[in-house]
């Protein structure tokens, strides 16, 4: 009798543990950078924060360097449900809503705190359009200021003419064309053998992604411009969202706000160091450009803010009179 007993408790121990495995939800993330990026690095603790915070109810696996989807699929892949969550640049959209480019107006921020104001401005606006589509925001960080890398010196306005610049989205094509130079997509992972064959000779860019790609190798001039400072953010299906357990998904935003924090502190804290290790590798630092690009970099500013208005109508200039630099 005794062993009888003892066999079912067994049995009734495993099935228990088994209905606790199952109880276990596994989600999958598809971020767009590569490992060590701070970026990925932030995607990573979240998910790590996240299966702590849900006392593992909730794991999820973070798939880097955009192996399960690339840059242009990732909002589609998330809303459809094919990944559960998402990290991608934002601006990315622009062409489907320009609210979600507000970011990538140029010159419309240089710095840290200007980029936070107008992140809290435009936030309401990126949610509620995000919503409509199926989709919940988690958190945004941003990437440090993107700014100007060459292989030849720039004394001039005219020296961008009839350039080939690297441009990754409508913000950034526009602005290539207002310095005259001739945009060309290019992914970041496609960036060194785009110079080595002469695809372009020219970016703007952050100085992570000139750390990631090693820019000291094919170009050697960099302008700390700061023209604007774009931003990640990562998504949930709002579906997947849904299903979860209430306190679940109470830890689940609960990292996501701690992400956010982090994301923000840490590419202030990273900005200066990635400057350093372009300088420490060869390339030639200017802390801006020189007075006449800079002049000609102010008149391209205004008319891409004048240009993103228009596009954006009541929303964006609502958003514009909110921000308070």
């Amino acid at each position: 009798m005794k062993s009888i007993a003892s066999r079912f408790a067994i049995t009734a121990l495993a099935c228990a543990l088994g209905f606790g495995a199952q109880a276990a939800e596994r989600w999958n993330m598809t971020a767009e950078n590569p490992d060590g990026n701070f970026i990925t690095t932030v995607a990573k603790e979240f998910a790590q924060d996240v299966e702590k915070a849900s006392n593992g109810e909730l794991v999820i696996r973070v798939h880097a360097n955009s192996v399960l989807f690339k840059r242009p699929e990732v909002k589609r892949a998330v809303q459809t449900g094919q990944v559960q969550v998402g990290d991608v640049l934002m601006s990315v959209l622009g062409n489907e809503d320009p609210i979600f480019e507000i970011d990538s107006v140029p010159f419309l921020v240089r710095n840290y705190e200007q980029a936070q104001a107008l992140w809290d401005a435009s936030r309401p606006a990126v949610e509620e359009r995000l919503a409509k589509q199926g989709i919940k925001l988690l958190y945004a960080m941003p990437w440090s200021p993107q700014s100007i890398f060459t292989k030849t010196p720039i004394a001039s306005m005219d020296d961008f003419k009839g350039m080939k610049f690297r441009a990754y989205n409508p913000a950034t094509s526009r602005m290539t064309e207002l310095m005259g130079a001739v945009p060309t997509v290019i992914q970041t992972g496609e960036i060194p053998q785009a110079f080595s064959t002469g695809m372009i000779n020219g970016m703007l860019t952050s100085p992570t992604t000139g750390v990631d790609s090693q820019a000291w190798d094919f170009s050697s001039y960099y302008y700390d411009v700061k023209a604007f400072i774009p931003k990640n953010f990562v998504i949930v299906n709002a579906r997947a969202f849904a299903r979860l357990p209430e306190a679940t998904q109470a830890a689940v935003l609960a990292a996501a706000e701690r992400a956010e924090k982090r994301g923000w502190a840490i590419a202030q804290e990273k900005t200066s160091e990635l400057v350093k290790t372009l300088a420490d590798n060869g390339m030639q630092v200017s802390e801006q450009a020189p007075a006449a690009v800079e002049s000609g970099f102010e008149q391209i500013g205004q008319s891409m803010t004048d240009e993103w208005l228009k596009r954006a109508g009541a929303d964006g200039k609502a958003i514009l009179d909110t921000y308070q630099p």
